[in-house]
């Protein structure tokens, strides 16, 4: 059968296997490309880079993008974490499902080990899995990336399931979105957060189970000397504060630096750093339902694709690996002196926020309506983001030919 995006609520509900394919090859060649122009300017990077990489979370988004950033770009032996819904021959299958297929199959082509768990990264039975493959493949990981970002958590020693809200503290937010189809403007509002919704919210998404993790991993020795852990973060300008920031997400994020800092600390016994890398405002599955973020970046889009410094998900991550984690200075106990803010936190988001690019977006955002909401900011580009997450919109893929599994890629 043919397959078309179905999209409600700015949720893509399907995914294309061969767009999703073409996709995570595409990144797959860009990040090539980006490691021999690397290695011919500077020939001493070849000695860079992790070897061994853990990526909970890594089937979309920032996760995918490090998978193969590591892999394709250093050469590096991973073991990914992410819970899918596997397709069918007559069912589809997520995204990131056929976004994994693909990476592994690629990995294996240029004999590289890899090897991905389906399953809740939450569970200590997950935890317990990387474990024994590690140790059954003598691997130690000497970088582990946090990039989960599940609406849901279960804590594995109570059994209580927390979900977690994105809402404002105090009074209500109310804003403006844009329906990137058609280029309609919206006024949404979001109710104020009880405390209970805000405990919760950092149960999910703060650093509680990145510490689990770590101290599990660090507890059965598969934790190299010197290992680098990251976990990815968003700031994101002052038109989002009120709601993202300065809410019940900006409390679980606070919480998660708060956890970097402590395992760094803790990590220094073995040379070991631990980092919250604040990235850049991109369309993935999580930052599509989150109310005014898709006007933001339209706006944010247009504004750096003018100047010529937009980046997407892999070339965000592509930049972090090799202008912050893996460069030749070391600190005075023979660590990576990788640069940082004032609170100990990689700003891979320095171009979005630099003085010019926040200026040109706020002198546009208020111009934008909906009747010149096509010509005025980058619903095209935004549109097609968000198509890209789920298989569609890619060039190169007839999206009239049959599909006739939905199993495979």
């Amino acid at each position: 059968m043919k397959i078309k995006p179905m999209i409600r609520s700015n949720i893509c509900l399907n995914a294309h296997p061969i767009g999703c394919k073409k996709a995570v090859e595409d990144q797959i060649e860009y990040t090539k490309i980006r490691r021999r122009e690397r290695e011919e300017k500077n020939p001493e990077t070849k000695k860079l880079g992790p070897k061994n990489v853990l990526v909970l979370g890594c089937s979309n988004g920032y996760g995918l993008a490090s998978r193969i950033s590591a892999t394709f770009g250093y050469g590096a032996k991973t073991v990914g974490v992410s819970f899918e819904k596997p397709g069918t021959p007559t069912k589809c299958g997520t995204a990131g499902w056929y976004n994994n297929l693909t990476f592994d199959k690629c990995a294996q082509n240029e004999g590289i080990f890899s090897q991905t768990i389906n399953g809740d990264a939450y569970s200590n039975e997950i935890k317990s899995e990387v474990i024994k493959i590690a140790k059954e493949n003598d691997i130690k990981f000497d970088l582990v990336v946090y990039s989960l970002a599940s609406p849901v958590r279960t804590d594995p020693e109570t059994g209580v399931m927390y979900k977690s809200v994105l809402k404002p503290f105090g009074k209500t937010f109310s804003g403006t979105t844009i329906d990137p189809f058609t280029g309609e403007l919206k006024e949404i509002s979001a109710e104020p957060a009880t405390e209970e919704e805000a405990a919760n919210t950092v149960k999910v998404m703060g650093g509680e189970d990145w510490q689990l993790w770590i101290n599990q991993l660090s507890q059965n020795d598969v934790l190299a000397e010197g290992c680098i852990t990251v976990a990815y973060s968003y700031i994101g300008p002052e038109a989002t504060q009120a709601l993202y920031r300065n809410g019940t997400i900006g409390k679980a994020k606070e919480h998660l630096e708060a956890t970097a800092l402590t395992l760094d600390k803790q990590m220094s016994s073995f040379k070991g750093r631990a980092f919250v890398s604040v990235n850049k405002g991109l369309v993935t599955k999580s930052s599509a339902v989150i109310p005014v973020i898709p006007l933001y970046l339209a706006s944010l889009f247009k504004v750096m694709k003018e100047l010529g410094n937009h980046e997407g998900c892999i070339e965000q991550i592509n930049r972090l690996f090799d202008s912050r984690l893996y460069i030749a200075q070391k600190d005075e106990e023979g660590r990576t002196l990788i640069p940082v803010d004032s609170e100990n936190r990689i700003r891979i988001d320095d171009w979005e926020l630099s003085e010019e690019v926040q200026r040109k977006v706020d002198e546009l955002m208020p111009k934008v309506t909906s009747e010149n909401a096509k010509d005025l900011v980058d619903l095209e580009g935004y549109k097609h983001d968000f198509l890209a997450t789920s298989g569609f919109d890619i060039e190169g893929v007839d999206y009239e030919a049959e599909v006739e599994t939905f199993d495979t890629i």
